[in-house]
Protein backbone atom coordinates (compact mmCIF):
# COMPACT_ATOMS: atom_id res chain seq x y z
CA UNK A 1 0.00 0.00 0.00
CA UNK A 2 0.97 3.55 -0.86
CA UNK A 3 2.51 6.11 1.95
CA UNK A 4 0.16 9.23 2.91
CA UNK A 5 2.13 11.36 0.52
CA UNK A 6 2.14 8.89 -2.49
CA UNK A 7 -1.79 8.48 -1.76
CA UNK A 8 -2.07 12.13 -1.77
CA UNK A 9 -0.64 12.16 -5.33
CA UNK A 10 -3.00 9.91 -6.52
CA UNK A 11 -6.32 11.15 -5.23
CA UNK A 12 -5.18 15.06 -6.52
CA UNK A 13 -4.54 12.99 -9.98
CA UNK A 14 -7.61 10.45 -9.70
CA UNK A 15 -10.20 14.12 -8.83
CA UNK A 16 -8.23 16.01 -11.32
CA UNK A 17 -8.97 13.73 -14.29
CA UNK A 18 -12.27 12.90 -13.11
CA UNK A 19 -13.64 16.43 -13.05
CA UNK A 20 -11.50 17.49 -16.39
CA UNK A 21 -13.51 14.71 -17.94
CA UNK A 22 -17.09 15.84 -16.67
CA UNK A 23 -16.50 19.43 -16.24
CA UNK A 24 -14.47 19.96 -19.71
CA UNK A 25 -14.48 23.47 -20.42
CA UNK A 26 -17.80 24.49 -18.01
CA UNK A 27 -20.78 23.54 -16.51
CA UNK A 28 -23.50 24.44 -18.45
CA UNK A 29 -26.43 23.58 -16.55
CA UNK A 30 -24.93 25.15 -13.06
CA UNK A 31 -24.95 28.45 -15.29
CA UNK A 32 -28.19 28.40 -14.39
CA UNK A 33 -27.85 29.51 -10.82
CA UNK A 34 -26.91 33.04 -9.86
CA UNK A 35 -23.19 33.33 -9.49
CA UNK A 36 -22.35 33.56 -6.24
CA UNK A 37 -24.88 31.84 -4.69
CA UNK A 38 -24.43 30.11 -1.26
CA UNK A 39 -25.75 26.95 -0.34
CA UNK A 40 -25.88 24.13 2.02
CA UNK A 41 -26.51 20.54 1.24
CA UNK A 42 -25.85 16.85 2.76
CA UNK A 43 -24.82 13.73 1.84
CA UNK A 44 -26.87 10.46 3.01
CA UNK A 45 -26.73 6.87 2.55
CA UNK A 46 -30.01 5.06 1.09
CA UNK A 47 -28.26 1.52 2.54
CA UNK A 48 -26.19 0.11 5.14
CA UNK A 49 -22.77 -0.03 4.37
CA UNK A 50 -18.65 1.23 5.19
CA UNK A 51 -17.97 4.33 4.29
CA UNK A 52 -14.60 4.97 2.26
CA UNK A 53 -13.54 7.73 0.00
CA UNK A 54 -13.78 10.81 2.03
CA UNK A 55 -10.70 12.00 1.13
CA UNK A 56 -11.85 11.79 -3.12
CA UNK A 57 -15.15 13.08 -2.12
CA UNK A 58 -13.30 16.43 -0.47
CA UNK A 59 -11.04 16.98 -3.40
CA UNK A 60 -14.02 17.31 -5.37
CA UNK A 61 -15.78 19.89 -3.85
CA UNK A 62 -12.39 21.83 -2.87
CA UNK A 63 -11.20 21.55 -6.80
CA UNK A 64 -13.92 23.79 -7.68
CA UNK A 65 -14.26 25.70 -4.09
CA UNK A 66 -11.41 26.60 -1.98
CA UNK A 67 -13.15 28.16 0.45
CA UNK A 68 -16.39 25.33 1.08
CA UNK A 69 -16.57 23.97 4.41
CA UNK A 70 -17.32 19.88 4.73
CA UNK A 71 -18.14 18.43 8.10
CA UNK A 72 -18.27 14.68 8.27
CA UNK A 73 -20.01 12.48 10.77
CA UNK A 74 -18.62 9.60 9.99
CA UNK A 75 -14.90 8.49 8.89
CA UNK A 76 -13.41 5.79 6.56
CA UNK A 77 -13.80 2.62 8.05
CA UNK A 78 -16.66 2.61 9.70
CA UNK A 79 -19.98 1.09 9.49
CA UNK A 80 -23.42 3.28 8.04
CA UNK A 81 -27.12 2.83 8.30
CA UNK A 82 -29.47 3.50 5.82
CA UNK A 83 -30.87 6.85 5.74
CA UNK A 84 -27.73 7.87 8.11
CA UNK A 85 -26.40 11.62 7.23
CA UNK A 86 -22.97 11.47 6.47
CA UNK A 87 -21.60 15.15 5.70
CA UNK A 88 -22.98 18.48 5.60
CA UNK A 89 -21.51 21.11 2.99
CA UNK A 90 -21.41 24.53 2.69
CA UNK A 91 -20.16 26.75 -0.16
CA UNK A 92 -20.38 27.97 -3.35
CA UNK A 93 -23.95 26.56 -4.69
CA UNK A 94 -22.66 26.46 -8.72
CA UNK A 95 -19.27 24.75 -7.29
CA UNK A 96 -21.70 22.15 -4.98
CA UNK A 97 -23.57 21.03 -8.43
CA UNK A 98 -20.26 20.84 -10.36
CA UNK A 99 -18.59 18.37 -7.86
CA UNK A 100 -21.54 16.25 -6.91
CA UNK A 101 -21.05 13.64 -9.48
CA UNK A 102 -17.48 13.33 -9.58
CA UNK A 103 -17.63 13.42 -5.80
CA UNK A 104 -20.44 10.92 -5.18
CA UNK A 105 -19.10 8.47 -7.74
CA UNK A 106 -15.78 7.89 -5.73
CA UNK A 107 -17.41 7.83 -2.57
CA UNK A 108 -19.89 5.50 -3.90
CA UNK A 109 -17.69 2.96 -5.69
CA UNK A 110 -15.32 3.19 -2.93
CA UNK A 111 -17.72 2.30 -0.52
CA UNK A 112 -18.60 -0.17 -2.23
CA UNK A 113 -15.20 -2.36 -2.40
CA UNK A 114 -14.73 -1.58 1.24
CA UNK A 115 -18.40 -2.65 1.87
CA UNK A 116 -17.58 -5.98 0.06
CA UNK A 117 -14.18 -6.67 1.63
CA UNK A 118 -15.75 -6.31 5.90
CA UNK A 119 -18.03 -8.85 4.46
CA UNK A 120 -15.70 -11.29 3.37
CA UNK A 121 -13.55 -10.34 6.18
CA UNK A 122 -16.19 -11.17 8.83
CA UNK A 123 -16.78 -14.42 7.04
CA UNK A 124 -13.36 -15.84 8.06
CA UNK A 125 -13.32 -13.88 11.58
CA UNK A 126 -11.74 -16.63 13.67
CA UNK A 127 -9.38 -18.54 10.76
CA UNK A 128 -5.96 -17.82 9.95
CA UNK A 129 -6.94 -16.70 6.90
CA UNK A 130 -6.35 -13.37 5.50
CA UNK A 131 -8.41 -11.73 3.05
CA UNK A 132 -6.36 -10.54 -0.09
CA UNK A 133 -7.07 -8.16 -2.99
CA UNK A 134 -6.06 -8.71 -7.15
CA UNK A 135 -4.76 -6.38 -9.70
CA UNK A 136 -8.69 -6.63 -11.21
CA UNK A 137 -9.38 -3.59 -10.23
CA UNK A 138 -11.08 -0.47 -12.18
CA UNK A 139 -9.26 0.82 -14.77
CA UNK A 140 -7.57 4.53 -13.48
CA UNK A 141 -8.26 3.49 -9.73
CA UNK A 142 -6.21 0.97 -8.60
CA UNK A 143 -4.36 2.95 -5.60
CA UNK A 144 -8.19 4.52 -4.86
CA UNK A 145 -9.55 0.69 -4.71
CA UNK A 146 -6.82 -0.97 -2.91
CA UNK A 147 -6.86 1.43 -0.10
CA UNK A 148 -10.86 0.60 0.08
CA UNK A 149 -9.96 -2.98 0.38
CA UNK A 150 -7.51 -2.21 3.15
CA UNK A 151 -10.12 0.38 4.87
CA UNK A 152 -12.72 -2.65 4.36
CA UNK A 153 -10.33 -4.95 6.99
CA UNK A 154 -8.26 -6.49 4.07
CA UNK A 155 -4.76 -7.19 2.71
CA UNK A 156 -3.22 -5.58 -0.32
CA UNK A 157 -1.17 -7.71 -2.85
CA UNK A 158 1.40 -6.19 -5.52
CA UNK A 159 0.51 -2.80 -6.97
CA UNK A 160 1.25 -3.76 -10.24
CA UNK A 161 3.77 -5.93 -12.37
CA UNK A 162 6.54 -3.86 -11.03
CA UNK A 163 6.82 -4.63 -7.48
CA UNK A 164 5.96 -8.50 -6.88
CA UNK A 165 6.42 -11.32 -8.96
CA UNK A 166 2.94 -13.84 -9.74
CA UNK A 167 4.26 -16.73 -12.13
CA UNK A 168 1.29 -18.03 -13.62
CA UNK A 169 0.39 -21.20 -16.08
CA UNK A 170 1.02 -18.54 -19.17
CA UNK A 171 4.68 -17.94 -17.61
CA UNK A 172 5.37 -21.70 -16.97
CA UNK A 173 5.09 -22.81 -20.25
CA UNK A 174 7.04 -20.21 -21.83
CA UNK A 175 9.82 -20.35 -19.46
CA UNK A 176 10.40 -24.21 -19.80
CA UNK A 177 8.72 -25.34 -16.47
CA UNK A 178 8.35 -24.90 -13.02
CA UNK A 179 11.83 -25.55 -12.09
CA UNK A 180 13.53 -23.17 -14.44
CA UNK A 181 11.18 -20.45 -14.33
CA UNK A 182 11.77 -20.42 -10.14
CA UNK A 183 15.38 -20.48 -11.02
CA UNK A 184 15.07 -17.70 -13.02
CA UNK A 185 13.31 -15.63 -10.64
CA UNK A 186 15.37 -16.16 -7.85
CA UNK A 187 18.45 -14.98 -9.70
CA UNK A 188 16.46 -11.83 -11.32
CA UNK A 189 14.57 -10.51 -8.25
CA UNK A 190 15.57 -7.91 -6.00
CA UNK A 191 15.51 -8.83 -2.12
CA UNK A 192 12.50 -7.77 -0.87
CA UNK A 193 10.14 -8.49 -3.31
CA UNK A 194 7.76 -11.50 -3.26
CA UNK A 195 7.59 -14.14 -5.59
CA UNK A 196 4.46 -16.60 -6.17
CA UNK A 197 3.92 -19.26 -8.42
CA UNK A 198 0.80 -20.57 -9.35
CA UNK A 199 -0.26 -24.53 -9.52
CA UNK A 200 -3.44 -26.05 -10.52
CA UNK A 201 -2.88 -29.39 -9.13
CA UNK A 202 -1.19 -31.35 -6.60
CA UNK A 203 1.70 -32.55 -8.68
CA UNK A 204 2.41 -29.51 -9.42
CA UNK A 205 2.67 -28.52 -5.82
CA UNK A 206 4.91 -30.99 -5.37
CA UNK A 207 7.24 -29.60 -8.13
CA UNK A 208 6.80 -25.76 -6.54
CA UNK A 209 7.77 -27.03 -3.27
CA UNK A 210 11.00 -28.95 -4.68
CA UNK A 211 11.99 -26.09 -6.49
CA UNK A 212 12.07 -23.82 -3.20
CA UNK A 213 8.89 -21.54 -3.80
CA UNK A 214 7.23 -20.08 -0.59
CA UNK A 215 4.58 -18.71 -1.68
CA UNK A 216 1.71 -20.43 -3.53
CA UNK A 217 -1.29 -19.72 -5.23
CA UNK A 218 -3.61 -23.13 -5.66
CA UNK A 219 -5.86 -22.04 -8.63
CA UNK A 220 -9.33 -23.29 -8.64
CA UNK A 221 -8.43 -25.99 -5.71
CA UNK A 222 -11.75 -27.99 -4.46
CA UNK A 223 -11.68 -27.91 -0.74
CA UNK A 224 -10.49 -31.70 -0.59
CA UNK A 225 -7.53 -30.73 -2.92
CA UNK A 226 -6.85 -27.78 -1.11
CA UNK A 227 -7.26 -29.96 2.55
CA UNK A 228 -4.66 -32.14 0.76
CA UNK A 229 -2.19 -29.39 -0.28
CA UNK A 230 -2.65 -27.81 3.12
CA UNK A 231 -0.58 -31.38 4.49
CA UNK A 232 1.76 -31.67 1.59
CA UNK A 233 3.22 -28.43 2.91
CA UNK A 234 3.10 -28.87 5.80
CA UNK A 235 4.40 -24.89 6.42
CA UNK A 236 6.86 -25.18 4.15
CA UNK A 237 5.02 -22.33 2.12
CA UNK A 238 2.31 -19.72 2.61
CA UNK A 239 -1.15 -21.08 0.55
CA UNK A 240 -2.81 -18.86 -1.18
CA UNK A 241 -6.60 -19.89 -2.47
CA UNK A 242 -8.20 -18.14 -5.36
CA UNK A 243 -10.70 -18.64 -7.86
CA UNK A 244 -14.54 -19.46 -8.02
CA UNK A 245 -14.60 -17.74 -3.82
CA UNK A 246 -17.83 -16.24 -3.06
CA UNK A 247 -19.31 -15.35 0.71
CA UNK A 248 -21.10 -18.92 0.45
CA UNK A 249 -17.94 -20.99 0.29
CA UNK A 250 -15.39 -18.50 1.99
CA UNK A 251 -15.30 -20.05 5.44
CA UNK A 252 -14.82 -23.24 4.16
CA UNK A 253 -11.88 -22.62 2.26
CA UNK A 254 -10.66 -20.54 5.16
CA UNK A 255 -11.06 -23.54 7.54
CA UNK A 256 -9.19 -26.05 5.20
CA UNK A 257 -5.57 -24.17 7.03
CA UNK A 258 -4.93 -22.20 4.00
CA UNK A 259 -3.05 -18.77 4.91
CA UNK A 260 -4.25 -16.76 2.11
CA UNK A 261 -7.48 -16.16 0.34
CA UNK A 262 -7.50 -13.88 -2.44
CA UNK A 263 -10.85 -12.59 -4.43
CA UNK A 264 -11.17 -10.71 -7.50
CA UNK A 265 -14.55 -9.38 -7.02
CA UNK A 266 -13.80 -7.25 -4.22
CA UNK A 267 -12.86 -5.19 -6.71
CA UNK A 268 -14.32 -5.86 -10.18
CA UNK A 269 -17.66 -7.15 -8.95
CA UNK A 270 -18.81 -4.41 -6.73
CA UNK A 271 -22.31 -2.71 -6.80
CA UNK A 272 -22.55 1.30 -5.76
CA UNK A 273 -23.67 2.25 -2.63
CA UNK A 274 -26.84 4.17 -2.85
CA UNK A 275 -25.77 7.96 -1.62
CA UNK A 276 -27.54 10.91 -2.52
CA UNK A 277 -26.75 15.11 -2.32
CA UNK A 278 -29.72 16.73 -1.26
CA UNK A 279 -29.52 20.88 -1.11
CA UNK A 280 -31.40 22.08 2.15
CA UNK A 281 -32.99 25.08 2.71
Amino acid sequence: MTNQHELAYHIHADVTNALDEDVGGSDLTAQLIPSGSRAYATVITRQDAVLCGTAWFDACFYSMDRGCRIRWFARDGDPIAAKQVLCEIHGDARAMLTAERCGLNFLQTLSATATQTRRYVEAVCGTQAKILDTRKTLPGLRVAQKYAVKTGGGYNQRAGLFDGVLIKENHILAAGGIHPVLEQAYRNTSEGISIQIEVENLEQLREALGAGARLILLDNFDLDHMRAAVKLAAGRAELEASGGITLKNVRAIAETGVERISIGSLTKDIQAVDLSMRFRI
